[in-house]
């Protein structure tokens, strides 16, 4: 059941009441406050267990507004705004005053985004303000599509959660530094390296030295219960039945060339030929895996190009390196 014009007035009176909101969007869903309100914003930090320097996305109506968030809009900014929005697109300026130091991790940039959801937007209009909306799940875990994932994770601990039904794009926004003369990707995600280039009609930069900390850069981030080992393609099947032959619960990403391969492991996911599906999916399957009880899953990367940089980070990501890795080493593992 989505959400009704009754849910997204009482979820605007809770953020104006300083409560936190999980909101669907595009992308994932958000835990999300009021973004000029400290102690809301320093709600989602204390829910998440997530550090207070990891700055957090500021949600807004319109491309319109985006001048009152930010102390200035330069012209690339304005292009990429007018492509991509409402879109997964998350641009980094300057902040403006109006954008207290708790939501950007104490730096003074500030990501902003316009998200592509009815009910996302239906919110943002009715409570008339920027809503801090980082994933709506415990920090450095698998982040929810669907509003079952966010009651499963968070419980209790959200006031209100507003029900879109399951999100289109499924991996976060493409986050892009704008505060410098070549606009640089900091974060792959649902708009392409080719989308950005062909609007800007020049590539954007590699990002640079500078310590621009931006959402989803942990080492171990968008992570299972169960660690994710990552292969060659023609190496997964191989590696799975070994892992799952010296005693692991064993998921396994079966890549699409290899299609139809029988596989002895615990459970086995082909993965879809459209990169579009595959990001679409890839959260849900990854909780699959964890609800099937797997405690180890054999993964390749996909070609990153497209939307396959964004699954790429993703997985990488999730095979990152753990506190306990070092009495966790799996034979056949490689370098994520």
């Amino acid at each position: 059941m989505t959400a009704t014009n009754d849910d997204i007035e009482k979820a605007a009176g809770v953020l104006r009441a300083g409560g936190l909101v999980a909101l669907p969007t595009e992308t994932v869903y958000g835990l999300g406050a009021n973004a000029e309100d400290p102690a809301a914003v320093g709600r989602i930090f204390e829910v998440k267990g997530r550090p207070p320097s990891h700055p957090l996305i500021v949600h807004i109506a319109d491309g319109d507004q985006l001048g009152d968030w930010v102390e200035e809009v330069p012209d690339t900014a304005r292009v990429l705004a007018e492509a991509f929005w409402p879109g997964p697109l998350t641009l980094v300026l300057r902040r403006g005053r109006r954008v207290p130091l708790e939501a950007t991790g104490g730096l003074e940039t500030v990501a902003v985004r316009v998200p592509d959801h009815p009910v996302a937007l239906a919110l943002l209009s009715a409570f008339g303000g920027g809503v801090t909306a980082p994933s709506a799940n415990r920090f450095g875990s698998v982040s929810p599509t669907t509003p079952q994932h966010v009651r499963a994770e968070l419980g209790d601990a959200v006031d209100f959660v507003l029900d879109g039904g399951s999100c289109e794009v499924g991996v976060e926004s493409t986050i892009v530094d704008v505060t410098s003369d070549v606009p640089s990707i900091l974060r792959p995600g649902g708009v392409t390296a080719e989308d950005i280039e062909a609007a800007l009609g020049y590539p954007p930069a590699a990002p640079s030295a500078a310590p621009v900390r931006v959402p989803g850069q942990h080492p171990s981030h968008y992570a299972p219960r169960a660690r994710v080992v990552l292969v060659e393609p023609e190496q997964v099947v191989a590696e799975a039945e070994r892992a799952q032959e010296l005693g692991h619960q064993v998921g396994v990403f079966l890549p699409a060339a290899f299609a139809g391969t029988p596989v002895k492991a615990h459970a086995v996911v082909a993965v879809p030929a459209s990169t579009a599906a595959y990001a679409r999916e890839l959260y849900g399957l990854l909780r699959a895996f964890d609800q099937r009880g797997c405690d180890l899953i054999i993964a390749s990367l996909p070609a990153e190009e497209g939307l396959g940089a964004a699954i790429a980070n993703r997985l990488r990501r999730a095979a990152g390196p753990r506190p306990s890795d070092a009495d966790r080493a799996t034979p056949g593992a490689r370098p994520a």
